[in-house]
């Protein structure tokens, strides 16, 4: 997946934090995690992480240590190829295309979810700033990749499998992920893709492997349809209707019958020429080298203020600059381009909302292998009528299913986490059909399945499967990739050149958190 001559991920793991305040119930140490500055990382290795459960604020990478910490986050996903509008998202659509083309301003009682659609990291930002890191950069560029081989070999005579030295090759010339049977194939972005949808249990919901149901009333008119339309065929007979045509007469008039609405019935849908309001989507790369970043950069920072001090009462000094560019400017990802992927690449982007040449509204998203993972949103209050928490996140759905078209891989959009323990935050389940991760198997389950256990318990296994285990857990500690003195080398040399205490437990920590392959494609950085 990654780019010729990209560079490795480099993290630097801090261990399990203390405890830090929830945002959520309030507790003042309940909120628990392990983390990791990640100096740079390769989108792979990110789209990876986030399937074990990682997820990011600014640099910070953190997963919550969800047997202990006081309100469960479960990494939640939206099919968004096969995502159905609900009525509520309906007329969050309508209000937006009413404003637009009437200036129809109807400020009705808000019943859908809470506006802001990522409250977590508003809480998760503020230990970024506690576990920063203070290596200096030299000390994270690697030496030349002859010294690096050398040192990898050095363990050859302790019984170190060649596959550690043939590794080695590989990455020096284009990394490529290894067949490994334990790595997903593209396309399957962990090994419970695989999951076949068991027929529902009673109260288990809708089985999702069938077609939605459909009214009878609109299986007759199709029939019906179809009939009037076999006898103007007939009586075509004698004129140039070939058959291909008559084939695609009949598709047109199926795919015409009462079809529900898409999101893209909606959004892409042509305005009247004397439309009250212009509203414009521009994806901006998060980069100081890009214009169209840096001209808008202080009318976004103004805008992230604004919003932070109004919705989530900020001091003015906890939403200023330098926190807006650490926060949601910062990020740890290398853009990438690959054949096979988006047009607009991979990495990290703000999707600008432009209602009448300003700024309503910025989405922050990564731009994933597999996914387009939704990082932040932040709005102008004076628009809170738009709803556009729901809007935008509806926005982010047609783009996955717009960048799909190009990149065949890409069709999952990650909404963050999915806290069933704080209601205000369970509105994420309501974008369907979603999976929630299961935190002790990494396989993905369908939220209808899922509720039922956390209704009973705030933690629990959602993989129903008990045999089943985490499939990418780490079998050789030795294989981990080390960062030592800027030579990179395999956990099973560094630990016979180390002085001082052993720090095997930390890196077996690390090592279970990201996974074997994570752990033998990142460099963790020892000083």
């Amino acid at each position: 997946m990654a780019a010729a001559g990209s560079s490795p991920s480099i993290v630097e793991y801090f261990g399990g934090e203390d405890g830090y305040r929830c945002g959520y119930c309030k507790n003042e140490s309940g909120n628990l995690s392990h983390g990791m500055w990640a100096h740079s990382m390769t989108v792979q290795d990110y789209q990876d992480l986030i399937d074990r459960g990682w997820r990011r604020s600014g640099k910070y990478v953190y997963k919550p240590i969800m047997n202990q910490t006081c309100c469960p986050q479960y990494t939640i996903r939206c099919q968004a190829l096969h995502f159905q509008t609900s009525k509520s998202h309906k007329k969050v659509l309508k209000k937006m295309l009413k404003f637009i083309s009437k200036g129809d301003v109807s400020k009705v009682a808000s019943e859908e979810e809470p506006m802001d659609s990522h409250i977590e990291d508003v809480v998760t930002c503020d230990f970024a700033y506690k576990s920063e890191s203070h290596v200096s950069q030299s000390e994270l560029t690697p030496l030349s990749v002859d010294h690096t081989e050398r040192v990898e070999n050095e363990d050859k005579g302790t019984g170190e499998t060649k596959e550690e030295v043939s590794e080695q090759k590989v990455e020096s010339g284009s990394p490529q992920i290894s067949a490994d049977k334990d790595t997903p194939a593209p396309g399957e972005p962990s090994h419970s893709a695989k999951t076949v949808h068991a027929p529902p249990k009673p109260g288990k919901g809708a089985d999702l492997s069938k077609p939605p149901c459909r009214k009878a009333k609109d299986i007759r008119k199709e029939r019906k349809l179809q009939k009037l339309l076999q006898n103007q065929m007939c009586t075509l007979e004698g004129s140039q209707l070939q058959a291909g045509d008559q084939v695609l007469l009949l598709q047109n008039s199926k795919s015409k019958t009462n079809q529900p609405k898409t999101i893209e019935d909606f959004v892409f849908v042509s305005l009247p020429d004397d439309a009250r309001h212009k509203l414009e989507v521009r994806l901006v790369p998060v980069s100081f080298e890009d214009p169209q970043f840096k001209s808008s950069f202080n009318q976004s920072a103004t805008l992230f203020s604004k919003y932070q001090m109004a919705i989530h009462k900020d001091t003015p000094s906890d939403c200023g600059e330098n926190e807006f560019t650490r926060f949601l400017c910062d990020s740890p990802l290398e853009a990438e381009n690959a054949p096979n992927g988006p047009e607009c690449g991979y990495g990290s982007f703000h999707q600008q909302y432009w209602l009448d040449g300003k700024i309503i509204a910025v989405g922050v998203i990564d731009i994933l292998p597999y996914c387009v993972s939704s990082v932040y949103l932040y709005y102008d209050p004076d628009y809170s009528f738009l709803s556009l928490g729901v809007y935008s996140a509806l926005r982010e759905i047609a783009f996955t299913r717009q960048l799909h078209e190009k990149a065949p891989d890409l069709c999952f959009y990650y909404m963050g986490f999915y806290i069933h323990s704080c209601p205000k935050m369970r509105y994420k389940g309501q974008y369907r059909p979603s999976d929630l991760l299961c935190p002790e198997t990494y396989a993905w389950t369908p939220i209808e399945q899922c509720l039922p256990l956390l209704e009973h318990s705030k933690y629990c296994r959602l993989n129903q499967d008990v045999k089943a285990v985490d499939e990418g857990c780490v079998k050789e500690l030795g294989r981990v990739r080390v960062l030592h003195k800027r030579t990179v080398m395999p956990y099973s040399v560094y630990k016979k050149r180390r002085k001082g205490p052993s720090d095997e437990a930390s890196v077996q920590q690390y090592a279970s958190l990201v996974g074997q392959t994570c752990s033998e494609r990142m460099l963790l950085f020892r000083s």
